[in-house]
């Protein structure tokens, strides 16, 4: 019989067809795939234009020879042959109806578990700890939740590791503040915000210094940028096109250093002149003119085990921690281990003498390096005062997860920007003799607002994630109750079960927006889009879903007694067959985003489930269908439809409710 996977399967029975004509068909096999029109059957295999071209024969020929050593007359319309070789495939509609009514009584709908499963270590989310957590992470946890998700529901095994920040720098800022800033009453009333204040005013007074020190050599460097462009503007005609074509390049390439040198100059005046517009500052700055070293001092001295520093960040660490748990809980996210940087502390020195002694890292300017083919700057494992840095600490979780778990792979979900620390971490991890672990980072893009810049508040400040969702909320509150209101006889939710339903439906928002998008592309944050009753969204699909209950609850229809009656799938009108052929398509997107790590297949998929579901329901009466049997058949693809989005948008995180 044929497995539940429609596209696999074919993809099977070509290799086979594909074995006297190529060597290896993996990648012509690549070309088999769903049709993006039905007039051309339900799958398509596009490879004989390539493959002609490879072995000197006409398309059409080669098309026609795998076909006739193609074996899917047990689920296939006879296949056809369109244009200069195209191979349409048809499933057979009975056939179709069979592996619906399979999937009717599968838990799994179908999908079936991993041959060989693999062990993942998926590292996602990853705060700092001394920081709130805010608008950039949200992407992070949600993409890394959702593969954790499908992974596991795929039948592989997952370890979910929150690697968060609770040893780094911004302890030193918090200590340094601490001793010198704190507010007792405010530390008394909330330790969180009151250590989040201190945070970001020592993070002001350090970037004030640094600003002030960097304006005489950016000013310098302008000055020198400037003579430089003016230089090349007063050169004279050159010999020939060539030549001249090069001077106009270096003149364009030395004025767009000089406006981007103009434009950090900017920045960091404006960074400057904010301090100095606040007199309370600009007397704490003057105060604390060596707070840049005073905090890597503190920092030291926490990582050296100072008694009353070490005694201060076990005082810091769990409100830290707690108010993170409540954001996750509220996302329904969680994670096997929380395994911060303080707990690899102990490995880093073992790890730097380890590469040093196998000839990887060597000693350059009194720091430990790491010199690296391709990489035009080293990775530092060591520095010239002896600290160690973000890769010696990655480099020693690299080991212990290896050790602990022996992976066959390790995803990093973090955004794009780190993508240098990141080839450099992997090559260095490979030359160390991890060389047999697939190592991914799974980047993303930025969260923008509306002015293309990175999502902000109207003060310029960086949205904080419980805020983000308390006003998701309370916006789907907003469209959940005007439809509720709307409803022809009055309203059914009560105000308490609206709050439950905003609640769903808001964080669920937040979550399908994002997770929608490509993830290594950038996207525009719009509460009004995500929330949409139409559309990519999950109110769309909630909807959908919440549709389908409503059906049953007017027919009084029992879905237990559905399932296990016995009743027969009968696809008879075209949009009934194309449901069922999407419903069927489950695995297929679950098995892309297992490929790719791109939850947005998924997306994708279950946005084409519920706009088949929609024209669907427009054109087959279900209740008032015209006898028993195509009501029964309706009914099993109603609910069919419902748990195919319900499994969907929980591999996403996302739950469903009854009614909206």
């Amino acid at each position: 019989m044929v497995g539940m996977n429609i596209l696999s399967q074919l993809q099977a029975r070509f290799r086979t067809a594909l074995a006297g004509v190529v060597d290896d068909p993996t990648e012509l096999l690549a070309m088999v795939r769903p049709s993006q029109d039905a007039k051309f059957g339900d799958y398509q295999a596009n490879f004989a234009m390539p493959l002609g071209k490879r072995l000197g024969r006409p398309p059409r020929e080669v098309a026609e020879e795998v076909v006739g050593r193609l074996v899917v007359d047990d689920f296939c319309e006879p296949p056809e042959i369109a244009g200069p070789g195209f191979i349409n495939l048809r499933l057979k509609t009975a056939w179709l109806a069979q592996a619906t009514a399979r999937a009717l009584a599968d838990d799994r709908l179908g999908v079936e578990p991993a041959v060989q499963p693999r062990t993942y270590v998926l590292d996602y989310s990853s705060p700092n700890v001394a920081k709130p957590m805010h608008v950039g992470h949200i992407r992070s946890t949600v993409i890394g939740d959702s593969l954790k998700r499908t992974l596991r529901f795929l039948g592989h095994r997952v370890i979910a590791d929150n690697h968060i920040g609770d040893w780094g720098t911004q302890f030193g800022m918090i200590i340094y503040g601490y001793k010198h800033f704190v507010d007792r009453a405010a530390y008394a009333a909330s330790a969180v915000d009151e250590l989040s204040r201190l945070y970001r005013l020592v993070s002001q007074l350090v970037g004030y210094h640094d600003n002030r020190a960097a304006l005489p050599k950016l000013r310098a460097e302008i000055e020198r940028q400037e003579s430089e462009v003016a230089r090349l503007k007063q050169a004279g005609p050159k010999a020939d096109k060539a030549a001249e074509k090069s001077a106009a390049k270096n003149l364009r390439r030395a004025e767009a250093n000089h406006q981007e040198m103009r434009s950090s100059l900017a920045a960091t005046e404006a960074g400057v002149a904010q301090i100095d517009r606040d007199p309370l500052l600009v007397k704490l700055a003057a105060a604390h003119a060596d707070i840049g070293r005073a905090v890597l001092a503190e920092t030291a001295k926490l990582h050296d085990g100072d008694a009353e520093n070490v005694r201060l960040w076990h005082e810091f660490l769990p409100p830290c921690l707690a108010d993170i748990e409540r954001i996750y809980r509220r996302l329904d996210v969680t994670f096997d281990v929380t395994l911060g940087e303080s707990f690899y502390n102990d490995r880093l020195a073992a790890v730097v003498e380890d590469l040093t002694k196998r000839g990887i890292a060597r000693e350059s300017d009194g720091a430990m390096c790491i010199f690296l083919e391709g990489q035009a700057t080293p990775l530092i494992i060591r520095k010239q005062d002896g600290a160690f840095l973000y890769g010696t600490t990655d480099l020693a979780t690299i080991q212990y997860r290896v050790e602990t778990w022996s992976p066959d792979a390790m995803l990093y979900v973090v955004d794009h920007r780190q993508g240098l620390h990141f080839d450099q971490l992997f090559a260095t991890a490979r030359l160390w003799g991890c060389d047999k672990v697939e190592l991914q980072h799974i980047s993303f893009g930025t969260v923008l607002g509306d002015d293309g810049r990175p999502f902000k508040t109207r003060s310029g400040d960086t949205v904080g994630l419980w805020g983000l969702l308390d006003e998701a909320v309370r916006r789907a509150h907003e469209v959940v109750s005007q439809g509720d209101d709307r409803k022809p006889g009055g309203p059914e939710i009560s105000p308490a079960a609206r709050q439950q339903i905003a609640e769903v439906v808001g964080i669920g928002a937040l979550k399908y927006a994002d997770l929608s998008q490509n993830r290594t592309s950038d996207y525009t944050f719009s509460y009004e889009k995500m929330l949409a009753m139409n559309g990519n969204t999950a109110t769309y699909m909630q909807y959908a879903h919440a549709r389908v209950l409503s059906i049953f609850a007017r027919g009084n229809v029992d879905v237990a007694a559905l399932r296990s009656g016995g009743g027969v799938i009968d696809l008879a009108r075209p949009v009934e067959r194309a449901l069922a052929l999407a419903i069927l398509q489950f695995s297929e997107a679950l098995d892309l985003v297992a490929t790719e790590y791109r939850p947005n297949f998924l997306t994708a998929y279950l946005f084409e489930v519920a706009n088949r579901y929609s024209t669907f329901f427009e054109e087959c009466p279900v209740l008032k269908a015209p006898d028993e049997a195509t009501r029964t058949s309706r009914l099993l693809l109603c609910d069919l439809t419902a748990r195919t989005l319900r499994r969907g948008l929980e591999l996403l995180g996302i739950a469903v409710v009854d009614k909206m």
